[in-house]
């Protein structure tokens, strides 16, 4: 299973962007959920069980689907030259 960043954003095997904001907990089970933001439209916050936002993608259901996980890790640099700080 991939690792979740925080504050990162990751984009959903249909194509659309999302960023993840946090990590909740059930108060009755102890599961683990992302809360993550829609990066388009009203941009609204959505959640989904940690194990699901990690899973891959069933290829039973989409064959042709290029992307690995159902949502995926974007590596998005500076266009105006900024590096990461330490």
């Amino acid at each position: 299973m991939q690792e979740l960043l925080l504050k990162r954003v990751y984009r959903h095997f249909k194509g659309d962007c999302y960023l993840v904001e946090d990590i909740a907990r059930h108060s009755e089970t102890g599961e683990e959920y992302v809360v993550y933001r829609k990066l388009y439209g009203d941009g609204s916050l959505w959640i989904r069980p940690k194990v699901m936002f990690l899973s891959p993608v069933d290829r039973e259901k989409y064959p042709n689907c290029q992307q690995e996980y159902r949502f995926q890790l974007l590596e998005i640099e500076s266009v105006a030259g900024h590096g990461e700080k330490a």
